[in-house]
């Protein structure tokens, strides 16, 4: 009995002494890692020190601002201190999806911001894999710089030049459809609802579809050559190598494009239809960001302009991370 006790107490005193021995390697590894930690930041000091700038860049244009959401709660009025503000709730945003002028406006925006996507996607991944078939250097330059000039333009000197190009006076689309007598008359491209849509998201194109190349270029240089050497011998057409090598190499690019554009549904161009909109085709070019614009400077009624801000951002994220989701379970690639 006396030696089962003993026993008894050695084991025990064996396992506090193996859980302070567990306790003392647990706290040095966490030493440990903290030294190293503060090492590693002492050699990434100039990093950090260069970092600085654009750190205190978001925390004040992006964050700070956040404290403006407030007004979308409030019958704001600048010349009221915070705390003397009247809290509405959720008043603004009722009234959002009530208004005709803001659905209108949603409206405009998923459809112009749809159109640009599409074409936009389709139009990048043609000219990329068209370039990249391309052998003769110098064709392949001339097309690259073409086609990347007008990513630097703003979209204000663009908007000019769409302006002018379609003009019902002397544009010069009209000039040449008249010419080739497949109209009788100038049409007016700029006063004409259907129209709009198409233009916006053909100019889109035109600006940036050299740009949005440069990703998927970038990704065909990854994949393999030996598998166009294979398939060539096993007497693949150029046809058949895009289509079973160039476009699925690429996929995971193209899910990758697609989940990050998803989160800018509701920023459709805001410059291009604010100059080109006029009384005739105001139903169709007010934008979320035109209508913030008006209610927020020109009405003054700052809590609706707030909230419906607001409510595009929210819209934005979901819409992310929805894509993101289900990319994710389909097992394919995902941003986040």
């Amino acid at each position: 009995m006396k030696s089962k006790k003993t026993s008894e107490a050695v084991e025990a005193k064996a396992e506090v002494i193996t859980q302070n021995n567990a306790a003392t390697t647990t706290t040095e590894l966490i030493n440990l890692n903290r030294k190293s930690k503060w090492k590693l930041l002492g050699k990434q000091k100039m990093l950090i020190i260069m970092s600085v700038p654009f750190v205190l860049y978001i925390i004040l244009f992006r964050y700070v601002p956040l404290w403006g959401w407030t007004m979308a709660f409030q019958d704001y009025k600048p010349y009221k201190s915070f705390g003397d503000q009247q809290w509405v709730g959720f008043k603004w945003f009722v009234q959002l999806f009530t208004q005709k002028e803001f659905l209108l406006s949603l409206r405009n925006t998923v459809g112009m911001s749809l159109i640009s996507t599409a074409l936009g996607y389709i139009t990048a991944i043609v000219l990329a894999v068209f370039l990249n078939e391309v052998r003769y250097i110098g064709v392949k330059r001339f097309v690259q710089t073409v086609s990347y000039l007008p990513h630097f333009l703003s979209w204000v000197i663009v908007t000019g030049l769409v302006a002018n190009v379609l003009s019902v006076e002397d544009g010069i689309l009209n000039d040449i459809l008249m010419g080739l007598h497949l109209v009788k008359q100038p049409v007016q491209w700029l006063a004409t609802q259907k129209y709009f849509w198409h233009i916006i998201g053909w100019t889109y194109v035109w600006k940036e579809v050299g740009w949005n190349t440069i990703v998927y270029l970038g990704a065909m240089t990854a994949i393999d050559p030996c598998l166009y050497e294979a398939a060539q011998i096993d007497g693949c057409g150029r046809l058949r190598k895009i289509w079973h090598i160039t476009l699925p190499g690429i996929k995971a690019t193209i899910i990758i494009m697609m989940i990050m554009s998803a989160g800018h549904i509701l920023d459709a161009n805001f410059e291009m239809p604010y100059l080109l909109q006029n009384g005739m085709i105001q139903d169709v070019a007010e934008t979320i960001d035109i209508y913030v614009l008006k209610y927020g400077f020109k009405l003054s009624r700052y809590g609706v302009a707030t909230a419906a801000g607001i409510f595009k951002n929210i819209v934005n994220i979901l819409l992310l991370l929805i894509a993101n989701t289900i990319a994710k379970r389909s097992g394919e690639e995902r941003l986040i």
